[in-house]
C-alpha cells in the first residue's frame, strides 16, 4: 500500500491542534481527537495519484476536487480527510472568533485528517504559481457528510449534532498509510 510518491512513514512529520469547543462549534470536544496534519505526505503526486493512492489504502474514499469552502463549517456525519493537490493555502481552523484557532499554511502534498465536528475553512490562496485544489476523501461506510455551521439559528441543533459526532467510529487504519500510521494514535 505504497506510492511512490507517498512520503515514508518514518519520514514524515505531523503536527496534532486540539482545539477546543467554541460557541456553537464543536471542534475537538466531542470526540477528544485532535486536528492531524501530515506535512509534505505526496510530495509531488497529481490528483489522479493521489486518489488511486487512497482508494488503495481503501480507509476513505475521494469525492471531490476544488478549493475549500470560504465559510467556517463543520460536518456531524462524518469525519473528513483533505489533500492539497495544487497550490497553497492558508485554512483557518476551530472557527474565526476562536481564540484557540489555528492558522495552517498548507502546500500541494499536505493532508489533513479532521475528526468530525472541526471547523474549517479556507482564509485565503497565497499566490505562487498553480491554483489552489484539495481534495475531501471520507471514511467507507460513512454517512453522506453534512453541512454545519455553528451559527446561533443551529443552537437548537447543537446537542443532535454532538450526539451523531460521538457515535460516529473513528477510523481503525491510517488512511495513508494502512496499518500504521499517525492517525491510530490520535
Amino acid at each position: 500500500m505504497t506510492s511512490r510518491h507517498l512520503t515514508p512513514l518514518k519520514d514524515l512529520q505531523t503536527s496534532t491542534h486540539f482545539i477546543p469547543r467554541h460557541g456553537f462549534l464543536p471542534n475537538s470536544a466531542p470526540t477528544n481527537k485532535a486536528l492531524l496534519v501530515y506535512h509534505g505526505a505526496f510530495s509531488g503526486a497529481s490528483g489522479d495519484e493521489i486518489e488511486a493512492h487512497l482508494l488503495s489504502v481503501g480507509v476513505c474514499t475521494p469525492q471531490w476536487r476544488y478549493t475549500l469552502y470560504p465559510k467556517t463549517h463543520y460536518h456531524s456525519t462524518s469525519h473528513e480527510l483533505l489533500v492539497v493537490v495544487s497550490g497553497k493555502a492558508e485554512l483557518l481552523m476551530g472557527g474565526e472568533k476562536n481564540p484557540k484557532k489555528v492558522l495552517l499554511e498548507v502546500e500541494q502534498g499536505d493532508a489533513l485528517l479532521l475528526p468530525a465536528g472541526m471547523a474549517h475553512k479556507i482564509e485565503r490562496e497565497i499566490d505562487g504559481g498553480e491554483k489552489f485544489e484539495i481534495m475531501g476523501a471520507y471514511p467507507k461506510g460513512s454517512e453522506k457528510w453534512d453541512m454545519c455551521y455553528g451559527e446561533r439559528e443551529e443552537e437548537a441543533e447543537l446537542n443532535t449534532n454532538e450526539v451523531k459526532i460521538v457515535n460516529l467510529e473513528w477510523i481503525d487504519r491510517d488512511p495513508l498509510y494502512g496499518d500504521q500510521g499517525p492517525a491510530l494514535e490520535l
